[in-house]
Order: structure tokens, then C-alpha cells, then sequence
């Protein structure tokens, strides 16, 4: 009689396997079958047909994520909205008062950030 944890180490010890095979497989193969060239401009950086003239890692302004992420948040908030106002006269008062809540947490959140000077644009 196998014992059953040792017959769970062996199958994710053949499942391990497997996938380090493919994966080493793929990679071999992806390197003989992809396409080379033998051009030296193919090695030259290329933007807008202009020659760059600084660090193309140069630092960004926290702000631009700041205000993407503030714009998703309110987004999808936003997009909950829409099934709630459908099926409204169906949820009844309890779902009225729950969304009352869910509006005033927002609200919490959007004057926060607007104390904190996100949503100013310098």
C-alpha cells in the first residue's frame, strides 16, 4: 500500500517536471525558429524618425498616476451605480439606504483627495 502523501509528491513532482520540460522546450525552440537580421540599422534606436536627444528613463511627475488612479477608482464606482439604479424599485429601501452609504464613503474619499491637492493640475 503507497502511502498518499507520497503519491502527491511524486505526481507534483511529475507535474513540475513537465512544465519545466515545456517550458525550457519553448524556449529553445522560440530561439531556432525566430526570425534574425543581419542589418546594423536594425540595432539603432528608433523614435518618431527622430534621433533621441535625452534618457529615454526619465523620471515622471507622481501626479499623471496619481490622477489615473483616481480616475479608475471613481470610474468603476461609478459603474456600480448603473445595475444598482436598475434594479432599484426591486432591491427596496434596504439597497437605497446601503447605496446612501456607499455615495457618502466617496464622497469621503473624493474631498480627501481633493484636500490633498490631487486633483490640482500645476
Amino acid at each position: 500500500m503507497v502511502n498518499p502523501t507520497i503519491d502527491l509528491v511524486i505526481q507534483f513532482a511529475i507535474m513540475f517536471a513537465i512544465g519545466t520540460a515545456m517550458a525550457v522546450a519553448f524556449v529553445t525552440i522560440s530561439h531556432f525558429l525566430s526570425p534574425t537580421s543581419k542589418n546594423p540599422n536594425k540595432g539603432i534606436a528608433y523614435e518618431c524618425g527622430v534621433e533621441s536627444t535625452s534618457d529615454a528613463r526619465a523620471p515622471f511627475n507622481i501626479h499623471y498616476y496619481l490622477v489615473a488612479v483616481l480616475f479608475v477608482l471613481f470610474d468603476l464606482e461609478a459603474v456600480f451605480l448603473y445595475p444598482w439604479a436598475i434594479n432599484l424599485r426591486s432591491l427596496g429601501t434596504v439597497a437605497l439606504v446601503d447605496m446612501f452609504v456607499f455615495i457618502a464613503i466617496l464622497l469621503v474619499g473624493y474631498f480627501y483627495a481633493w484636500k490633498k491637492g490631487a486633483l490640482e493640475w500645476e
